[in-house]
């Protein structure tokens, strides 16, 4: 087997795409024998010594070329054999290792058929860097799908970052590079030389890396089989019994780096946060909490929706296994966790996946399809199946690695539409001519289904802001799948209500009631989120009008209408104690207002008790989605802006009676319609004194009379107090 000149010289420029058929050993031709060539730059002698067999010959190589080009033939030996190379430097140190040009591919011709085909559904334990054996020799096989490339090279703290050492093979059309290093272990930084389409030589790190160095370096890191040893068993097993439609769903939104910080400039870690956040969680009463983006992501004003490192969790707050920590306290303590998850787009940084491999590889290589001109980010082209199989395998992953609960999908609506903030002539029509992203529609419905069906319990939720159809409908029937809708329009209609001055509420009460008309289209979950309290939008305190007194009892009506009112529940962290100033990703929240007079914790306490009652009660959440599961008593007083609702459960059990008054002044002796005769016990009032109110309320309750009003039978007269709700449920 004599090397041609093509072929030495692709060895020499490190070009060859295989390198495999002409390095590591093999059987010559005529006359019998092997052949045995490696490439070690710097290299003065190399010798190739039995592992296993003694009886089989050293061969020792000779230089071909000074680039570190070796070759060595062995006439006597039969076959080929298992081999160390014992490499001698210019300092005369001897280094042994096993050739890496020895071994089987570590990727199965199914795993690349399967990927190719987009259902490889644990791509993530193929591709990447993994630590184990092959023949007893430790190390780790790395793998990447680059399919335009001319060669990669991996390079780490193994190499001395010199892709000269070790270049991969291309395996087939499949467009998978791959290359077993021994000695290489877990710890190592690693990133890949790509030699790409155009000639160009790039540094990137590895998609499907597992953790990466703290930003801003963006090498990954091989990372260690999980050793972690679960303790949420119960837990799982009663989310795989659970009916999330008719469950409790009160979820407090979360940015880990900001929740609360040891000082300014470092933030709890995975495992330091896990106690305090539980005790304050579970003291507030929320069933969720909900992780802004914890996938890797280099710049950290994006709050995590720009990811760099789809499978790793961001080493800003500690290790995999210290997420898995995390996660397993929190449902040892019975609170459920979902994070955000964002396959609408990725950034451009030329280290990460942006142009892989020199071509458009996992974006459309056409900017009116493969850019987001709002973000500056690429976004992902969903009609190929690797890239398909990439983002699935990722959600997958987040369930089954880290035992995530709910998935909420970032930015639907910028996925759905190819004409998503763009102008005419900036977007290309689908092959109907329509301006529906038939890829990102099938891709969404197949994440749907794979999450759903292999990961019972679990919920995923759309950030969906217009009223594209069957969001949350099965694949089936024609929807996305999805499990939870935000409800974007209660949002914007209830805050701009809210922010108005009492005197003008009564032009505008339809803001309050014009969620109804289309309530019964999706399953909503209501959502204060972060997006409204940043970017110059105010703190929700900050939008009420009038005083202090007036801003707090404003805001507790407005938590809880949203408690009341039909669908699931979502509020970022900060709102819950009145924050003032918007919230800032670099610093904590103001936990100082909490000695500040008694605004500030007895809104908080008045969230609490609002999920105490919330979970408590199940005609607040078990018919949620069902018609009978709400009605109006009366939503027409305009004049006093008044709006009174009964929220009960099925054929009509426990019935609760809510009423808002929506102005300042305190109203006595207000008739409003019930249900059912007998007493009727005021089970909440937010103008109590222990949440900061003035305590204007009805003395523990009202009685019903057999007076007719508002379509019902009975009513009962009642005091009202201003600008504050009451929640009155049967004796």
């Amino acid at each position: 087997m004599i090397l041609t000149k093509s072929e030495l010289e692709s060895l020499i420029r490190v070009e060859h795409a295989t390198p495999h058929q002409l390095l590591g050993m093999h059987l010559l031709g005529k006359g019998g024998g092997v052949v045995t060539r490696a490439f070690w730059p710097g290299a003065v002698t190399i010798d190739a010594v039995p592992t296993h067999e003694p009886d089989q010959p050293v061969i020792h190589l000779k230089r071909l070329h000074s680039s570190g080009l070796f070759e060595g033939i062995a006439r006597s030996a039969k076959r080929i054999y298992a081999y160390d190379l014992v490499i001698t430097d210019e300092q005369g140190r001897a280094t042994r290792t096993r050739d890496p040009y020895s071994f089987l591919p570590s990727v199965g011709e199914t795993d690349i058929y399967l990927f190719g085909e987009g259902n490889e559904r644990r791509i993530y334990e193929k591709l990447g860097a993994h630590p184990h054996q092959f023949d007893g020799v430790p190390g780790v096989s790395f793998a990447v799908w680059a399919p335009n490339a001319r060669r990669i090279s991996v390079v780490g703290d193994f190499n001395g970052w010199d892709g000269r050492f070790h270049p991969m093979r291309l395996l087939g059309a499949s467009g998978v590079w791959e290359l077993f290093i021994p000695g290489a272990r877990a710890g190592d930084f690693y990133k890949f030389e790509v030699l790409n389409a155009k000639g160009g030589l790039q540094l990137k790190t590895d998609p499907f890396g597992f953790e990466y160095e703290l930003a801003p370096k963006t090498a990954a890191r091989v990372v260690a089989p999980s050793t972690f040893i679960w303790e949420d068993s119960p837990w799982m097993e009663q989310r795989r019994q659970r009916n999330p439609l008719r469950s409790p769903l009160s979820i407090y939104e979360v940015h880990l780096g900001s929740w609360r910080k040891k000082s300014a400039y470092e933030s709890l870690g995975y495992r330091e946060l896990a106690a305090p956040l539980i005790e304050y969680v579970s003291r507030l009463g929320f069933t969720h909490v909900e992780f802004l983006p914890l996938a890797e992501h280099a710049y950290y004003p994006s709050w995590g929706y720009q990811v760099t490192g789809f499978y790793a969790p961001t080493s800003r707050y500690g290790s995999p296994e210290d997420l898995r920590y995390l996660v397993n306290e929190l449902h040892q303590a019975g609170i459920g966790v979902i994070i955000d998850w964002v396959p609408a787009h990725f950034p451009r940084d030329d280290w990460g996946m942006a142009r892989f491999d020199g071509t458009a590889l996992y974006e459309h290589e056409d900017p009116r399809q493969g850019a987001h001109q709002d973000w500056g980010t690429l976004i992902f082209n969903y009609g190929r199946n690797e890239v398909r199989n990439f983002l699935i395998a990722n959600a997958r992953f987040w369930c089954e690695q880290f035992h995530v609960d709910g998935l909420r999908v970032d930015a639907v609506a910028s996925m759905l539409y190819l004409d998503y903030s763009r102008q005419p002539g900036e977007w290309v029509p689908n092959r109907y001519g329509g301006r529906e992203n038939l890829e990102a529609i099938e891709f969404l419905r197949q994440f749907n289904y794979v999450i759903h069906t292999e990961f019972p319990g679990i919920i995923t939720i759309a950030e969906e802001s217009t009223a594209w159809p069957q969001v949350t409908r099965p694949p089936y029937v024609g929807g996305l799948g999805f499990s939870f809708k935000w409800n974007m329009g209660w949002m914007h209609d209830t805050l701009r209500y809210f922010s108005r001055d009492p005197i003008y509420r009564k032009y505008h009460q339809n803001d309050l009631t014009f969620a109804m008309l289309y309530h019964h289209n999706e399953n909503f979950i209501l959502p204060l989120s972060h997006d409204e309290v940043v970017h110059g939008k105010r703190s929700l305190i900050g939008k009420m009008p009038g005083d202090d007194w007036r801003q707090f009892a404003n805001l507790r009506t407005l938590f809880g209408y949203q408690w009341f009112f039909p669908g699931k529940k979502l509020l970022f962290m900060g709102s819950e104690i009145g924050q003032r100033l918007e919230w800032n990703e670099n610093a904590s929240l103001q936990w100082q207002l909490l000695t500040m007079g008694p605004y500030h914790e007895g809104l908080r306490r008045f969230v609490a008790d609002l999920n105490r009652i919330y979970t408590s009660h199940p005609s607040l959440w078990q018919s949620d989605y069902d018609p009978e599961g709400f009605y109006w008593v009366d939503c027409t007083d305009q004049e006093n802006s008044i709006i009174s609702f009964i929220r009960q459960g099925k054929q009509g059990e426990n019935p609760m009676l809510a009423i808002l008054n929506l102005t300042p002044l305190p109203r006595q002796g207000y008739r409003v319609g019930l249900p059912r005769g007998g007493g009727w016990r005021e089970i909440l009032n937010s103008d109590a004194k222990l949440y900061g109110g003035s305590d204007v309320g009805n003395a523990g309750g009202v009685t019903a009379e057999n007076y007719h009003v508002h379509n019902q039978i009975y009513s009962a007269l009642f005091t009202l107090p201003p600008l504050g709700l009451c929640v009155f449920a049967q004796e």
